[in-house]
């Protein structure tokens, strides 16, 4: 099915309108990547759609189920998240928005409107993915920290990075909604040392054959953020929180190597 989306892809990278081509089918998403933010899911998400038999018109994040903690989610609702899915016959489609992993609310939502979705998670060393969401968030919300309470504002962006840090809850909100055989859990630091065998093993998730030929985009390396701002007995104190925490997870998803994570050795 190489080439079905061509057009698709070009209008979206030009940033022009997306039209669902004539013939392709609506329903709820094959796949749904709920995490983690600043884990490496849209390098992740673009070799998936690399692949010939998927599709992604409307691009990666949808964040659909960010706006329900102010509303009653309904059948409606579920109906809408649906719509925005089509894909021709034989074709897989998904998203990938790492806050849902996150938000409480989401698990039981998503899982209402899309029941037999298969769900990708990738996590990353959690101190790593710390200092980088806050260093991300700070760089967002810069302006907002000049025309405001400069000093709360940051100590809102710590908390949500600590947080979104903590997987182990975040990760029992999902399996308890989705059968644990539907729930692929990666971890950043193999898929760029192993990317080859660990994007087989997700094609092979989605039930996809991986594709015979076609380079997989490296990560390059990144600069790592620094504790900026945080007392050296405070990021002591966070540190082995985290780790506590990513101990829990190792113990409840076998396949979680703590290993690859330096700050939880």
């Amino acid at each position: 099915m190489a080439g079905i989306d061509t057009r698709v892809r070009v209008r979206r990278r030009l940033g022009l309108p997306v039209k669902a081509p004539k013939g392709w089918r609506e329903g709820a998403p094959d796949f749904v990547g709920v995490g983690a933010q600043r884990s490496g899911t849209s390098w992740w998400f673009r070799q998936l759609t690399g692949h010939p038999d998927v599709v992604a018109p409307w691009g990666k994040e949808r964040h659909y189920f960010d706006r329900f903690w102010r509303r009653e989610f309904t059948a409606a609702d579920a109906a809408g998240y649906r719509r925005l899915f089509p894909r021709p016959d034989g074709a897989l489609t998904g998203e990938w928005t790492p806050r849902y992993m996150y938000d409480p609310w989401t698990p039981r939502l998503l899982s209402a409107s899309a029941p037999d979705a298969k769900v990708l998670v990738i996590l990353r060393d959690p101190w790593e993915r710390f200092l980088s969401g806050m260093a991300h968030e700070t760089r967002v919300l810069g302006r907002e920290l000049g025309r405001t309470n400069g000093d709360y504002l940051r100590l809102m962006i710590r908390g949500d990075a600590l947080q979104r840090s903590r997987y182990a809850e975040q990760l029992e909100r999902i399996v308890g909604r989705f059968d644990r055989g539907r729930v692929l859990v990666l971890q950043y630091e193999r898929c760029v040392r192993e990317p080859e065998a660990e994007l087989e093993r997700t094609f092979r998730f989605l039930g996809l054959d991986a594709p015979r030929s076609g380079a997989i985009e490296r990560r390059p390396d990144a600069a790592r953020p620094r504790a900026h701002e945080l007392p050296a007995a405070l990021a002591e104190q966070m540190r082995a929180s985290l780790a506590e925490d990513a101990e829990a997870l190792a113990r409840a998803v076998p396949e979680i190597d703590l290993e690859l994570w330096p700050s939880c050795r």
